[in-house]
Order: structure tokens, then sequence, then C-alpha cells
């Protein structure tokens, strides 16, 4: 790695906390800084807090796998370079599929290779557009784990939302930035929402 004021930073976003935790000990002795997520949620929780130099992500993931988290990153951070390391495709081309810069099958590919990956994204130019948007309504919904997540009006995708009240709430969307308001009806400590859905607040 070249000289820097400060360390580059990585998210790793992966579900199982073996891979997590030895990606992280491995990366933190090359020097980086990294992030752990378990989820695409998390991800998009973590991308909140602060901006990683480079993304790290399985694509076979529950709540929101990969692929979704993929498309949230590449509409709204399209500068972040990312690596996929995945066992859904074989070969170390990336798949047509994947928004991502590089790929790496699980199990196909040695610490070496993925270090010397990462110090050439990092001293590539950045140079993608960012993406547009179109737009509809919006609902709001609970997933399994108790997260609320919004579905934003503009673009229909569905995102984590970290604090909500009772009423109207509004928040940005982390895949178009554009402002999704939504209302919250009921007891807030149970989210009791008749049929799990309200109208959009406007």
């Amino acid at each position: 790695m070249s000289a820097s004021p400060f360390p580059y930073r990585i998210l790793i976003v992966e579900d199982e906390p073996s891979l997590r935790e030895l990606g992280t000990m491995l990366l933190v002795a090359q020097g980086y800084e990294v992030r752990g997520a378990e989820d695409g949620f998390e991800g998009l929780a973590a991308l909140k807090q602060s901006l990683p130099d480079i993304i790290i992500s399985d694509l076979q993931m529950p709540n929101m796998n990969g692929f979704e988290f993929l498309s949230v990153v590449r509409r709204r951070f399209p500068t972040i370079r990312v690596i996929v390391i995945s066992g859904e495709f074989s070969g170390l081309s990336v798949p047509q599929s994947v928004l991502a810069d590089a790929f790496f099958p699980k199990g196909g590919y040695n610490a070496k290779e993925l270090f010397q990956k990462i110090i050439d994204l990092l001293h590539e130019l950045p140079t993608r557009p960012k993406i547009g948007k179109p737009s509809h309504a919006a609902v709001w919904v609970k997933n399994d784990r108790g997260t609320i997540a919004v579905t934003c009006s503009e673009c229909l995708r569905t995102f984590p939302v970290t604090s909500v009240t009772k009423g109207v709430n509004e928040t940005e969307c982390d895949f178009c930035s554009s402002t999704v308001r939504f209302e919250i009806i009921g007891e807030h400590k149970a989210f009791k929402v008749p049929e799990n859905l309200v109208s959009p607040a406007g």
C-alpha cells in the first residue's frame, strides 16, 4: 500500500461470522481500517456512519442480499469500489448480474490475490456517474428482525430506518437520495400498524 495520511477503510458484508472475522483480521494486519456487517441492512447502516474506500461483499445473505445491497451502493455511492466474494459463480471475471469491480469465488483465491486487487482498485480513478431515479408510491414494512424499513416513493427500493416516531417521519432514501415522508400509526414500541401498512404522508 502507498503511504496515506489515514488508513483506507474497508467494509466487509458477510453473514458467516467466521469468514467476516477472518477477513477483518487479515485486512487489519495489512493496515486497513475494517468494519463488518452481517447483511445488506447492516451494510447500509454502516454506510450512513462512514463511507469506506472499498466494500467486500457476499451475495447470498438474509434480510437484504448482496445483489440488492450493491444496487444501493452503485446508485448512491458510484465511486466506492466493490469486490464480491461468493460461491454463486465460478471464474474470476465479474458476472454480468453483479454490480462489482472485481469478483472472487469462495475458496478459489488466496489472500495475496485479494490484497493486490484491493491495491489496484484503490489506485483506479472512479468515473461512474450517479444513476437517475424513477417515480412511484411508498409504504413502510417491518422485516423479520424487527427493523423498520421504508419503500421509497421515487425508486421503489426498500431500505432500513434506524429511528422512527409515531406520526409523520421524514428520511433520505438510501438508493436515490430523494426525501421520503411516511407515517407510523399505532404504538411506537410494538409498531402495531393495521395490515402492516401505512399510507404515504405526502
